[in-house]
């Protein structure tokens, strides 16, 4: 059908997740990670789906901000489901935002979390953004890949969302 009145509005949505380790005292130097592991896509949520819509329409919600969001990294290479609600692992960590995140620069979204020394040794093989200390909030989204494992260092674990 060519109906001149029809608009073809179509959006994409890019997610990236960074990682970038750092043997230890390294990253509290201002020194250089030894390696940066970058991977793309991941699942979106249906708890996660329901709150944007929600928040979209002033319907109320805890959003993904510097007070609530927390990046998660858990033990499990479980597959994704839409279903779910947490990171899947036995082993998981929650971790606050840096002082200045999330941050918005044109269409993309950043969020970021620093593991340090001590935090989050465990296989890195699910990762997520929750609203709320640990697995009780919302997420929004959940990505399986193994990333490694933290044994010691500090780790950066870096979200980007970009609508286009």
């Amino acid at each position: 059908m060519n109906d001149p009145t029809h608009i073809d509005d179509r959006g994409q949505i890019h997610r990236k997740w960074k990682v970038e380790k750092y043997a230890s005292g390294v990253y509290e130097a201002g020194g250089e990670p030894y390696e940066t592991v970058e991977i793309q896509g991941n699942l979106l949520l249906n708890e996660g789906i329901q709150l944007l819509e929600d928040l979209m329409i002033g319907a109320g919600g805890t959003s993904w901000d510097n007070a609530n969001a927390r990046l998660g990294v858990g033990d499990s290479n479980a597959a994704e489901a839409a279903t779910q609600t947490d990171l899947q692992g036995t082993n998981k960590t929650y971790k606050a935002m840096e002082a200045t995140y999330p941050q918005r620069s044109g269409q993309t979204l950043t969020w970021r979390s620093v593991f340090a020394d001590a935090e989050g040794n465990h296989a890195w093989a699910e990762v997520s953004l929750s609203n709320a200390a640990d697995g009780t909030g919302v997420n929004l989204n959940r990505k399986v890949q193994d990333l490694g494992t933290k044994a010691t260092g500090t780790w950066t674990l870096e979200l980007q969302i970009t609508f286009s």
